[in-house]
């Protein structure tokens, strides 16, 4: 494997391991928030427990995801040259208003960690969870500008193999952003609706019937089944964005290869690629241009009308469809949960539900991953769509390979360490005994 080979795959393998801590980071503190204000609302000492728990895991994701985070930015210039040689005037302004928007919720996650009973107004305490996910929240939104200027980059005039004349909000509030920006905050919160909602499912299977556990389920099952609503229709607004904008990554990933109305969609199957021959597939009539249009007799281009050296690899395909088919089956726990809750007479905490939480959570986080390679992979093989290819902008050092397994061993370290270290911080302790012992003031 050459060197994009390589620089390609330690950069894949550290955004897939920082994506796990990013997600965290932006969703958690949602969750903190919402259950702090129904503990001082209800003065319900459970929802105040979950607040503070949740809050003393959440610090050990950020501090992992500021490393990892760090890594990505060092990876840019140093695998990368060109791409910061060409673009870094233009994506200089997003990646500093990350950094501050960071350190602006590192700032408020301190104070709010240290002052838990130290207000007369316990609603003071919960107004510092807001900068908090503002500026994880703003953290998230930034990163993903740059991420849409790759795909759709505007604000600069291109002369002689130069940027110029450069507009940074131009260039930030790219085509992509909106819709990349929305799925990104909504699965976010998905998933880690999922995540708590499996470690209290995880903990009624093993026994522990406390109220404090049916609440984390009920409250993160019902914020569960709106954002899988949200996600799947911010899904299908990036899908028609993408017919639109990126059409060939769209026909990437439903091997659409003829421009034509009335389009099937293609769930799984096996690709001939030398003949474009689609074998066991579910073929859903209509239904791709549905998706790209709104319209069944909508017209979707298809690869075939694009040069094939810029076609993306054609197995995003299989990411694409993983994806989809993940949402939907959270979407389908999270429905069946609160359809037993609103049937009283039925048991919503049943044992075969609450196993199918605990595997949405690991779930909700693989489509957290096949999107971003999804997003990535389908851009290929610009790094910058139309201006600079992949091939082009990485670097000529003959040492990446080393780096790899270096970074490999310390994502490695990190990720042992910091399932040891949220093990240690929970284990022997459950909820009840900690409400109990803590005695929360409301």
């Amino acid at each position: 494997m050459g060197t994009v080979g390589w620089s390609r795959g330690l950069t894949e393998m550290t955004l897939a391991f920082h994506i796990l801590f990013a997600t965290v980071g932006v969703g958690v503190p949602v969750f903190i928030s919402i259950a702090e204000w129904l503990g001082i609302r209800k003065k319900d000492a459970h929802y105040m427990l979950m607040a503070r728990r949740w809050a003393r895991g959440f610090v050990i994701t950020v501090a992992v995801g500021v490393v990892t985070g760090t890594c990505i930015g060092l990876q840019l210039s140093l695998l990368w040259p060109e791409f910061m040689r060409l673009a870094g005037n233009v994506i200089g302004l997003p990646l500093f208003m990350e950094t501050f928007a960071f350190f602006f919720e590192a700032i408020f996650l301190g104070i709010y960690l240290y002052t838990w009973n130290r207000f007369a107004n316990p609603y003071v305490h919960w107004l510092l969870t807001l900068p908090v996910i503002l500026g994880s929240t703003g953290s998230a939104l930034f990163i993903t500008t740059v991420n849409g200027f790759m795909n759709t980059p505007q604000g600069f005039t291109y002369e002689n193999g130069a940027l110029t004349h450069i507009d940074p909000l131009a260039a930030m509030l790219n085509p992509a952003t909106p819709s990349k920006v929305a799925h990104v905050l909504f699965s976010a919160y998905l998933t880690c609706a999922f995540l708590l909602a499996m470690i209290a499912a995880f903990s009624m299977l093993r026994g522990r019937k406390d109220e404090y556990y049916r609440k984390s389920v009920r409250l993160n099952m019902i914020a569960g089944l709106v954002l899988a609503l949200v996600t799947i229709i911010g899904g299908d607004a990036s899908a028609k964005f993408l017919a639109k904008a990126q059409p060939e990554k769209l026909a990437a990933a439903e091997w659409h290869f003829e421009t034509g109305s009335r389009a099937a969609l293609v769930v799984g199957g096996r690709l001939n690629q030398e003949t474009s021959e689609i074998s066991g597939a579910l073929e859903i009539p209509w239904a791709l241009s549905i998706l790209a249009t709104n319209d069944p007799d909508g017209t979707v281009i298809g690869l075939n009308d694009i040069p094939k050296d810029e076609w993306p690899p054609l197995y995003v395909h299989y990411l694409f469809d993983a994806m989809v088919g993940i949402g939907f089956y959270l979407l389908a726990v999270s429905a069946c949960f609160v359809a037993l809750l609103a049937v009283k007479r039925r048991n919503a905490y049943n044992r075969w539900l609450l196993t199918a939480m605990v595997a949405g959570g690991p779930l909700a986080f693989l489509a957290i991953e096949l999107g971003w390679f999804y997003a990535e992979v389908g851009r290929q093989p610009w790094i910058i769509r139309g201006y600079l290819r992949v091939s082009d902008a990485a670097t000529a050092n003959a040492h990446v390979s080393v780096t790899f397994w270096m970074f490999a061993v310390l994502y490695a370290v990190l990720g042992i360490v910091s399932l040891f270290v949220l093990a240690r911080l929970f284990h022997n302790k459950p909820a009840e005994l900690e409400l109990e012992a803590q005695r929360i003031i409301l």
